[in-house]
């Protein structure tokens, strides 16, 4: 999380803070764990009013930020959510607006008001089931046939998916790459719930067979949405990334205060050198998800030369770090680190589930090391 925040970007986030707190507690995250949705719509309505949906989109289309950067502003919401292990799709919701706001097309004004509102939600179906997972591969075929465009294919994760109004579909066109924004009740279009390894998150995946939409579903230029597309990866990417410090955090604090009021032959575990040398080392790995992740903010929002290795760089770093810390954090609780009544799993959770989304720590060093030896040679 930011180090450095404005008197304005304290506000914001010390009212998420306390919102989410207030509003979802562990004990009703607990409790959703059964629901279909994973979060409240009403909440979600709410949250808007608080500045959730609008810090990616235009001032023209109803966005805006309170900072200079709307995506410095809207990791720091990220931390908070993954701190509060809360529900709601956050990352993809903010993509989608994105998307639309930099389109700058009156055709999608109404569904971009409705997510801004907070009336509506919108999902980015991006990434595919084998063989065609790999990072950035795309395979679903968005054809022209008359003033139409036809779907064909398969996307999987899709995040809230059965309750968005809209799905953002990233396809092939050709060489390029084309997103249309297809209704999700459209004729064709089925949607089957996946199991989620978060008590809150829901995924599914969605099939497109021959989905038929008018040409002006199209967001952007057809065939040319490339850079558009990378740059919604990039922001989904440090996005899960905030959300992965957060939760890195709260866990850290939560193992931090057991080790100081566990007791083990009269002394506290804070008292052992070997808890106190891996304790560091936990605080090293968070301190450093923290530098490179906000590094990786401000490259993306600023539009650096160096974005692209930094988003690979935090990506891979919180995905492999947040995951070891959240495995340290559980064996330094013993017996009762695993279990379902201790909050300790909600972030295993949350950290788990977001190393493997937009990219894993594999694809990611891969990604990095390709840009490095591109700029090499």
């Amino acid at each position: 999380m930011l180090l450095e925040r404005s008197s304005e970007q304290e506000v914001l986030r010390d009212t998420t803070a306390r919102f989410l707190a207030s509003e979802v507690p562990v004990d009703k995250i607990r409790c959703l764990r059964d629901d279909d949705a994973g979060f409240d719509l009403d909440l979600w309505r709410r949250g808007a009013e608080l500045g959730w949906t609008s810090l990616l989109a235009p001032e023209a289309s109803g966005g805006g930020a309170v900072s200079e950067s709307g995506l410095a502003d809207l990791s720091l919401l990220a931390h908070e959510f993954g701190a509060h292990a809360a529900p709601g799709p956050l990352a993809v919701t903010n993509v989608v607006a994105a998307a639309l706001g930099a389109a700058g097309d009156d055709t999608h004004a109404p569904v971009l008001e409705s997510l801004l509102a907070g009336d509506a939600l919108a999902s980015w179906c991006f990434a595919e089931p084998p063989p065609a997972d790999g990072l950035g591969q795309v395979d679903l075929r968005c054809a022209t046939d008359g003033g139409d465009v036809v779907l064909t294919g398969v996307k999987r994760p899709v995040e809230s998916a059965a309750q968005a109004g809209h799905l953002l579909v990233t396809g092939r066109t050709g060489d390029g790459l084309t997103q249309v924004l297809v209704p999700a009740d459209a004729a064709g279009l089925s949607i089957e719930p996946m199991r989620s390894l978060d008590l809150t998150r829901r995924f599914a995946t969605v099939r497109f067979d021959k989905v038929r939409v008018p040409a002006g579903a199209v967001v952007g230029e057809l065939g040319g949405a490339a850079e558009q597309v990378e740059h919604q990866l990039r922001l989904a990417a440090v996005l899960a990334g905030a959300d992965t410090v957060g939760a890195m955090q709260a866990a850290f604090d939560l193992t931090l205060r057991w080790t100081f009021d566990r007791y083990s032959f009269g002394r506290p575990l804070a008292s052992y050198q070997e808890i106190k040398h891996r304790v560091a080392d936990l605080l090293s790995w968070l301190e450093a998800a923290h530098a490179i992740n906000d590094a990786a903010v401000v490259a993306v929002a600023s539009g650096s030369s160096d974005a692209a290795r930094l988003v690979s760089a935090a990506k891979a770093f919180t995905g492999e770090y947040g995951s070891e810390l959240a495995q340290d954090c559980v064996q330094l609780h013993g017996g009762i680190g695993l279990t379902f009544e201790h909050d300790l799993h909600l972030y295993l959770r949350r950290i788990a589930l977001n190393r493997t989304l937009f990219g894993t720590p594999v694809e990611h060093r891969r990604r990095l090391a390709d840009l490095v030896e591109k700029e090499r040679s």
